[in-house]
């Protein structure tokens, strides 16, 4: 039998994908505490991120929504890692408010949000580990939590997943000159 690298790409990159999400799930959380939601987005869902983006772009005037929006076509899939809010009662000051009872209603847990932070370390890592490209997008990721793809999670980030000639993620050209 000969299998030609063409043809089974893409199943390869999802499995990939899969192992990136084992690795975001077992990453080290502080306290000890799991909350965070990890998710793939393929088929459909990508092309509706991809809109959602655009939406974005419209929306903020940031015209590198639309240069993302067209950049994450170019994967196979995107994971995505977001948390759910959860004060760890530390009182540890990290989040700007010397107790988690004295916090803002929206600010969040400075420890979810580093959580999160080495939930997608440890992702890309097994990603470079596996020979496939990825770029962190927090332009993605907003869109996901726009879309609500992980329910009620926030600090939501996407990362394309890609295994081609070129690193699409990398000299990515801006759709304006000048970004505002």
């Amino acid at each position: 039998m000969i299998e030609n690298e063409r043809n089974c790409r893409h199943e390869h990159v999802i499995n990939i994908a899969r192992q990136m999400m084992t690795a975001a799930r077992t990453a080290p959380k502080g306290k000890g505490v799991d909350v965070i939601e990890v998710a793939l987005v393929t088929g459909e869902e990508l092309q509706q991120l991809s809109e959602t983006m655009l939406q974005l772009a419209e929306e903020t005037g940031m015209k590198f929504f639309i240069r993302d929006a067209n950049n994450i076509l170019q994967a196979e899939s995107v994971v995505i890692i977001g948390t759910h809010e959860h004060a760890q009662g530390l009182n540890c000051g990290h989040c700007g408010f010397s107790t988690c009872d004295s916090r803002t209603e929206g600010v969040p847990c400075a420890i979810n949000s580093v959580d999160v932070g080495i939930a997608i370390g440890s992702a890309c890592a097994t990603a470079a580990d596996m020979r496939v490209d990825t770029r962190v997008m927090f332009s993605a990721g907003l869109a996901a939590q726009r879309l609500n793809y992980l329910e009620g999670c926030k600090s939501v980030y996407a990362i394309p997943v890609s295994a081609s000639s070129k690193n699409p993620f990398f000299d990515r050209k801006s759709p304006v000159q000048t970004i505002k």
